[in-house]
């Protein structure tokens, strides 16, 4: 398998040379395959949103690198990635234009990494392309191209979203708890959704999550993070046998300590 992402020895420092000082990640190495979906949990202050956050370049790399596709990204803008990585936010707000409609939100996913050069006016092809999409979701919004997205509810604008996301096939997706603002119901239909838009379109992604079920459930890898380091790594027939109680056994037998974040307990 083609190797998408290389993370090598990623060090980032918060307030470094304060009192408040915060050593967040401590030498990540990570390489990521074509194809792969892995999970990322891990307690509070673990380091999965830096993680998430120096990979979309929301934060500059203090010390190591970062490789897409054999490019080197470290030094990368935003901008720059946004045309190969894609980012899903928690909040169903982020992500959107809110006072657009849902059509006119799509149509700016599709200038992703371009000059946007955004025009109001949405032209028929693109209006049956927009139906096409939005009827996979099979949640009825292809009939919805004309309301303004801000007026639909949070799973619906977590939906559309996830398909912005993925409109032009993106090297790489980044789901950052995507669910957790959503109740249990709504949270369990966008994860079905994730999963098939990410096996449909063949897509890599990697998805923070504090729930050890959904962590466990979903993807074909996955990550433990504390303290800043990758202390369960767990991939394959391994991971599709892994419990609840397994994963945190092996958290503390690799961290020689037990969980007691209760975000993670509580699932």
């Amino acid at each position: 398998m083609s190797e998408v992402l290389a993370i090598q020895n990623l060090q980032q420092t918060f307030e470094r040379g304060t009192i408040n000082e915060n050593h967040v990640l401590k030498g990540i190495n990570l390489t990521m395959n074509k194809g792969d979906f892995i999970t990322i949990i891990g307690g509070n202050g673990a380091g999965k949103s830096t993680l998430l956050n120096s990979i979309a370049g929301t934060i500059p790399t203090e010390t190591g690198k970062i490789m897409l596709n054999g490019t080197d990204i470290t030094r990368q803008s935003v901008t720059k990635r946004a045309k190969d990585i894609s980012r899903v936010f928690q909040d169903p707000k982020m992500g959107t234009a809110v006072r657009l409609t849902v059509e006119e939100n799509l149509a700016l996913a599709m200038k992703r990494g371009h000059s946007r050069g955004f025009s109001m006016g949405v032209k028929q092809k693109q209006k049956e392309f927009f139906k096409e999409k939005l009827a996979t979701l099979h949640l009825g919004l292809e009939a919805r191209l004309n309301a303004e997205i801000g007026l639909l509810s949070g799973g619906q604008r977590q939906a559309i979203t996830l398909l912005m996301a993925t409109l032009q096939r993106p090297e790489l997706i980044l789901l950052d708890e995507h669910t957790a603002a959503l109740d249990p119901k709504t949270s369990a239909t966008v994860m079905d959704l994730t999963e098939r838009l990410i096996k449909e379109e063949k897509l890599t992604a990697f998805m923070v999550t504090h729930d050890m079920k959904d962590a466990i459930r979903y993807g074909n890898r996955l990550i433990m993070l504390h303290q800043g380091k990758i202390v369960v790594d767990i991939a394959g027939k391994k991971k599709s046998q892994l419990t609840v109680p397994d994963l945190m056994t092996l958290f503390h037998q690799n961290s020689g300590e037990n969980l007691k974040d209760d975000q993670l307990l509580l699932v």
